[in-house]
């Protein structure tokens, strides 16, 4: 895969957002950290012109476009990051949640900061689980989930069927796994990470944050399924968490 075909796409599931919350601005805040130099002080109009915001902090704080915060983004077409977030009203198991969506460019810089972005943007959203994931990977992943429009499963690659968001049991449990993983505590706990007898691998390429979470990392490179020991990784990894995806119950 090279930078001119993919990019790497954030995700993260929170606890829907109260009046007064601080964690948009917190999640803006924590990304421009995690990638210095970083200045998510744009957004477009309808048109898709760019416009500066002087006061972006205020503007965050005050407008809660869908439940979430509008479009943000850096100036730099060659290097484009996003970030924005929104109100799902009713999903999973028929709760609202808060969902924030990043783009990061697939470059050495942003490949290298990959880890503290996820866990910066997930630990400002208070999330219970998210990932980070080349987009061309995490299309094929996307895929696992059915029923689809088509008919019955069929998963890419030889991958495991999912089952749809709103029939997994807990928002605790992760819908599917990506390149980069964050559990919150409650998620890794509903899955069962880590055991230190099955995990001495996945715990060499982890990472625990302030809130007791989890970064995991699947690979050491960007996730890329035409990459056979890639492909494996990820299957092993939905072996060893049978709950990932709704296909086991407790």
């Amino acid at each position: 895969m090279s930078a001119t075909q993919d990019y790497l796409r954030l995700i993260v599931y929170a606890p829907a957002l109260v009046g007064g919350d601080g964690r948009p601005l917190s999640i803006v805040r924590g990304m421009e950290r995690a990638l210095p130099g970083l200045r998510l002080e744009w957004t477009t109009s309808e048109k898709g012109d760019l416009i500066a915001l002087p006061d972006r902090d205020e503007w965050v704080a005050a407008d809660t476009t869908d439940g979430g915060f509008p479009f943000l983004c850096n100036d730099d077409d060659d290097n484009l990051m996003t970030l924005t977030g929104l109100e799902n009203p009713g999903d999973p198991c028929d709760q609202p949640q808060f969902e924030v969506f990043a783009r990061l460019p697939l470059n050495a810089a942003a490949t290298s900061a990959a880890v503290d972005v996820l866990e910066a943007v997930a630990e400002g959203a208070r999330a219970r689980w998210g990932h980070l994931t080349p987009f061309l990977a995490a299309v094929d992943i996307a895929e696992q989930t059915a029923p689809t429009l088509a008919g019955p499963p069929s998963p890419p690659r030889g991958l495991p069927a999912l089952k749809l968001s709103n029939k997994i049991r807990s928002p605790e449990i992760p819908h599917r796994l990506g390149w980069l993983n964050y559990w919150s505590a409650d998620a890794a706990r509903a899955i069962g990470f880590p055991d230190p007898a099955r995990d001495a691998d996945l715990l060499s390429r982890s990472r625990r944050t302030a809130t007791g979470g989890w970064v995991v990392w699947l690979t050491d490179a960007p996730l890329d399924l035409d990459n056979s020991a890639h492909l494996d990784a990820l299957k092993q990894a939905y072996e060893r968490f049978p709950k990932i995806g709704g296909r086991a119950t407790p």
